[in-house]
């Protein structure tokens, strides 16, 4: 069967999720507040983002030169992409972080050709405005990762799938198999399913060596 990595961008591929830094730096209001309705279920991911995101007001370069500054990769990047790459394994980065600094952190560290879906984003003087376009091409609220997945199986592909936070919780639940760290690996652990913990990428690839 041919098969899919589907990997999660902040707190997966970095240590730490990028777009909290800027939002810390930057944002003109408390975004963190936005962000307890969010983790609550109270609001969407794209209301969480667009909310947040409008509160930043300065322009792309000063948000990119931040993050050069602050963003660490996870050990072992490198090295999965290149196992996939060995395995014949499709490499898809589905993020619910900005297209903008996701592409712009890739191309620092001279890696090129990966396939990324991830949030739209404009600059304009009333904020970063931010929007979800699923591959049927609409416009969504919610369930970003989950619409990927979804077409990726339709495809005839097994799935696997890595991530850390709450936003991976249903869409990693349609995978063959998924490696789980942080807030993804508690779900898994509190709710008894199985999963392939890790702590850095090196863990992953390990863990492909099983498969």
């Amino acid at each position: 069967m041919k098969t899919l990595f589907q990997c999660d961008f902040d707190g997966t591929i970095t240590d730490e999720d990028a777009s909290f830094y800027l939002l810390d730096a930057y944002a003109e209001g408390d975004w963190r507040a936005i962000l307890k309705e969010y983790k609550e279920g109270r609001i969407t991911v794209g209301d969480f983002n667009t909310r947040a995101f409008a509160m930043i007001r300065v322009d792309q370069s000063v948000l990119l030169s931040t993050l050069e500054q602050n963003v660490r990769i996870r050990p072992g990047f490198r090295e999965l992409l290149d196992r996939c790459a060995y395995r014949g394994f499709r490499f898809v980065i589905v993020s619910n972080g900005l297209e903008f600094y996701i592409e712009a952190i890739l191309r620092a560290l001279g890696i090129k050709g990966i396939e990324v879906h991830a949030a739209k984003n404009a600059f304009a003087p009333g904020g970063v405005k931010v929007e979800y376009i699923g591959p049927d091409g609409s416009v969504l609220q919610d369930g970003f990762k989950e619409a990927y997945i979804k077409l990726f199986l339709s495809q005839g592909y097994r799935v696997l799938y890595a991530g850390n936070g709450v936003s991976d919780t249903f869409a990693s639940r349609h995978a063959h198999t998924v490696f789980a760290t942080g807030d993804l690996l508690d779900y898994y652990r509190r709710n008894g399913l199985p999963c392939e913990p890790f702590n850095d990428l090196g863990d992953v690839v390990n863990g492909l060596s099983r498969l």
